[in-house]
């Protein structure tokens, strides 16, 4: 079962260190870590993807609470937040295969970034079952380069996460 941890911490060095290592200790894979400032400079939000049962899961936040750098841990569901990915794809592309590639940034209300000669260079942003297969969509284009952001989330409506 996949979980997204939305984790308020002090934004101070070494705290990202001690929370990854905890993970690590436990045996849990961090699929997706995204870090940022909040609008408070002294705090960050680190959303965590990783996939594991409920009972392993809640032991990891349990301990995470320990830390002294953590303030508040939220397990959000997908049904009552907000989840987004940010991926930048560089394709292979030609004269004759442009057109069909802005055809399918368009239907994904997607961006394109940079072009070369050679090359187009697509922003994409948005849940990871959209980015997935606007993914599989541009693979037959040929890959050159490809980086994800990891997910960051946000409760919906007044809760505060």
């Amino acid at each position: 079962m996949k979980h997204t941890l939305s984790v308020l911490v002090e934004n101070k060095p070494g705290v990202l260190t001690r929370i990854s290592g905890l993970f690590a200790r436990r045996g849990f894979n961090i699929d997706g870590l995204a870090v940022g400032e909040t609008h408070d400079p002294k705090i960050s939000r680190m959303t965590i993807s990783v996939d594991g049962k409920d009972q392993p899961i809640e032991q990891v936040t349990k301990q995470l609470h320990k830390l002294v750098n953590v303030i508040k841990i939220s397990d959000l569901e997908e049904s009552s937040s907000v989840e987004r990915e940010l991926v930048l794809i560089k394709v292979s592309a030609d004269k004759q295969t442009r057109p069909e590639i802005m055809q399918i940034v368009e239907v994904f209300r997607s961006k394109i970034v940079d072009v070369s000669g050679t090359t187009m260079m697509i922003e994409v942003t948005g849940a990871q079952d959209k980015v997935d297969a606007m993914l599989r969509l541009l693979q037959p284009f040929g890959t050159v380069e490809l980086v994800r952001t990891g997910m960051v989330a946000m409760a919906r409506g007044k809760q505060v996460t």
